[in-house]
C-alpha cells in the first residue's frame, strides 16, 4: 500500500514539473528571426501605400480618363510673390484639366517658379532650377499629353495654355507640368492650334502684368526667383 502511494506521489510530481516547464516554455520570448521579421512587416505597414501608378507616355491618357471623370474640380488658386491668380479650367479640355487638377492635389506646383517672362507676350511657371522640383515629377512620372486645339479657344489675354516639351516632337506634345499665361494686351494669336488653350484667369491679371515687368536676364529669367507658393482647388 505505501508503494503505491509513494508512486502515486511520484507521478504527481512529474506532472507538476511538467506544466510548469510547458508553462515556462510559452513565456519564453521569441527569438531574434521571429522579431525581426514582425519588425519588417510593421515598416512596410507603416510606409505610405501608392495610391497612383508611376505615370508614362504608356498609361497617362487612360489614366488621366478615368481620373477626369471622378474629380471634377476646375477652378484653382495661385499664389506667388505679387498676389493671387484666380483659374478657371476649361471642362472641354478634359485630360489637360485633369491632368492640372492631379499635379495640384499632389502639391507639385507649391514652390515652383515663373521661370520664363517676356513682357508684353507671356509668363512661363511649373518649373524651378531646384533639385527637389526634379525629384517631385521623377516621383510622379514622365510622360507627355496630346496637343487639343479644336475646341474653340485661342490665345487670348489671360488664358492659360500649355508648352510643348523641350523634347523635339513633330506633334508639338506638351509638357504636363509646365504651363504659360498670355499677358499680351491683344493676345498671341500665332500660338493658335500649336498649344492647347485649357483655362482663363478670373482674377488677378494685375498680378500677371506685375510678374510680366520684372527685370530678366539673357535667357528671359527673372534675376530675382519668383515663386509660386502655393496652388490650391478652390469652390
Amino acid at each position: 500500500m505505501r508503494i503505491l502511494m509513494c508512486i502515486g506521489v511520484f507521478f504527481i510530481f512529474l506532472n507538476c514539473e511538467d506544466k510548469q516547464s510547458r508553462q515556462k516554455e510559452n513565456n519564453l520570448v521569441p527569438d531574434s528571426l521571429t522579431t525581426a521579421t514582425t519588425k519588417e512587416e510593421r515598416k512596410e505597414q507603416k510606409k505610405p501605400q501608392r495610391k497612383y501608378p508611376k505615370l508614362t507616355d504608356k498609361n497617362a491618357m487612360d489614366f488621366f480618363l478615368k481620373y477626369e471623370k471622378e474629380h471634377k474640380e476646375n477652378k484653382i488658386r495661385m499664389t506667388t510673390d505679387f498676389g493671387t491668380i484666380d483659374i478657371l479650367l476649361y471642362d472641354e479640355t478634359k485630360f489637360h484639366r485633369a491632368n492640372f487638377i492631379f499635379l495640384t492635389k499632389q502639391g507639385y506646383f507649391d514652390n515652383t517658379q515663373f521661370y520664363r517672362i517676356v513682357n508684353n507676350f507671356v509668363i512661363q511657371g511649373g518649373n524651378s532650377d531646384d533639385v527637389s522640383i526634379a525629384e517631385r515629377r521623377q516621383k510622379i512620372g514622365q510622360y507627355l499629353l496630346p496637343t487639343d486645339t479644336n475646341r474653340g479657344f485661342v490665345h487670348d489675354r489671360g488664358v492659360i495654355s500649355m508648352p510643348s516639351s523641350e523634347i523635339e516632337n513633330p506633334y508639338k506634345l506638351a509638357s504636363p507640368y509646365q504651363f504659360f499665361i498670355v499677358q499680351k494686351q491683344d493676345g498671341a494669336h500665332h500660338l493658335d492650334g500649336d498649344y492647347t488653350v485649357f483655362g482663363r484667369v478670373t482674377d488677378g491679371m494685375d498680378v500677371v502684368d506685375k510678374i510680366a515687368s520684372q527685370e530678366t536676364d539673357g535667357s528671359e529669367w527673372p534675376l530675382n526667383n519668383i515663386y509660386i507658393r502655393k496652388v490650391e482647388i478652390i469652390d
